[in-house]
């Protein structure tokens, strides 16, 4: 299978990723992202971005493409963190950020404030509830940010801290997009 996958809008459509063969790394398929991004045709411009899960890259760079003001990439493996570095610096832009750290730990510890967050965790981890758990007792998104969810599961999340704004399902993939109410 060949790892690559491309940026479907904005700035720089069309343009190929290249990624690396990493366990638990699935970018989001086209179909996908297009759908997402759909979604947030009103919100990406000029928004501040945090790709938690970074992988490939897809999400951030289509976010950027799209024109996003700042994107942050988190990304742990060694490997996909070396691709993503390569990827990155031939954007040559100050709006994009890569850090090799766990996500877990930067959602607790970091202050700086989002306006759309993408949550696509290696599955088998079940990082999910635990992320979902730090943005909502954190000021890392703001109020009325919105944070994309992709899961093997149907998404459910405390109603009285989270709108669900749209929620699809591609098939073993359920992805959805929330509203941070407080």
């Amino acid at each position: 299978m060949k790892q690559v996958i491309r940026i479907i809008g904005g700035l720089y459509r069309g343009k190929k990723l290249h990624f690396p063969d990493v366990e638990g790394l699935r970018p989001t398929p086209d179909r996908v992202r297009e759908t997402l991004f759909n979604w947030l045709m009103h919100d990406i411009r000029d928004a501040r971005c945090l790709d938690a899960f970074a992988g490939s890259g897809a999400l951030g760079l289509e976010a950027f493409s799209r024109g996003a003001a700042r994107v942050v990439f988190l990304e742990q493996s060694p490997k996909a963190f070396i691709n993503l570095q390569k990827i990155i610096t031939e954007f040559n832009s100050p709006k994009l950020k890569l850090m090799q750290t766990d996500t877990l730990h930067y959602l607790q510890h970091k202050q700086e404030e989002f306006d759309i967050i993408f949550l696509d965790p290696p599955f088998a981890q079940n990082y999910l509830p635990q992320c979902i758990s730090d943005i909502t007792q954190s000021k890392i998104l703001k109020r009325g940010g919105l944070v994309y969810l992709e899961s093997p599961t149907v998404i459910n999340l405390d109603e009285t801290q989270w709108r669900q704004i749209k929620l699809k399902q591609a098939g073993q993939v359920v992805y959805a997009l929330f509203e941070k109410l407080n």
